[in-house]
């Protein structure tokens, strides 16, 4: 059989001596609750992906989108994100009644940081929440509760090399199927 790959990478210590020890400040900038910057972050994002894992193990990444502050945070650990009318697949839901651990990269459009965020997650319905977060007279039908385990900004390298916010650099999309 013929290898199709000149190596992979299968252990840690492999993957350190290729990429060496993590830079202090990044080591460092993981903390366990939603400080005044990531509050900020938030309050001015209007876009999110929600990151969870079915019972048969595979990953899915959903975003959710309403205008910026969509996603309230109810205290230092706790973070409430409307769920809107969609196609109802509900894979986020349907993975989170298995197993409730989240990830959510939060981005706000023009800026290169990001924050990344995880935790557990449940679905919730209380109606003082759901009122507050209406849009357009409607509030969601649930609401997904986020405790806050772990909370950081990411650099803006990636964004910076994907031309991400700069639209004279955007591919052309005529082939792209809609």
């Amino acid at each position: 059989m013929q290898k199709r790959f000149d190596e992979t990478i299968s252990t840690r210590g492999r993957l350190r001596e290729l990429h060496g020890t993590a830079k202090p400040g990044s080591a460092l900038k993981a903390i366990d609750h939603i400080d005044d910057i990531c509050r900020r972050f938030i309050a001015a994002s209007p876009f999110v992906m929600v990151g969870t894992r079915g019972a048969d193990g595979r990953l899915d990444l959903s975003p959710k989108g309403d205008p910026a502050g969509f996603v309230m945070v109810l205290d230092d650990h706790t973070l409430a994100i409307p769920d809107r009318l969609g196609n109802n697949r509900l894979d986020t839901f349907e993975n989170l009644l298995v197993n409730p651990e989240v990830g959510l990269f939060f981005l706000i459009p023009g800026n290169g940081d990001t924050l990344r965020v995880s935790g557990k997650a449940q679905i919730v319905r209380d109606s003082h929440l759901q009122s507050q977060m209406a849009v357009n007279g409607k509030a969601p039908n649930v609401v997904l509760i986020v405790n806050v385990e772990e909370a950081f900004m990411h650099c803006p390298k990636c964004i910076v090399r994907a031309a991400l916010w700069k639209q004279d650099l955007w591919p052309n999309r005529s082939n792209v199927p809609t």
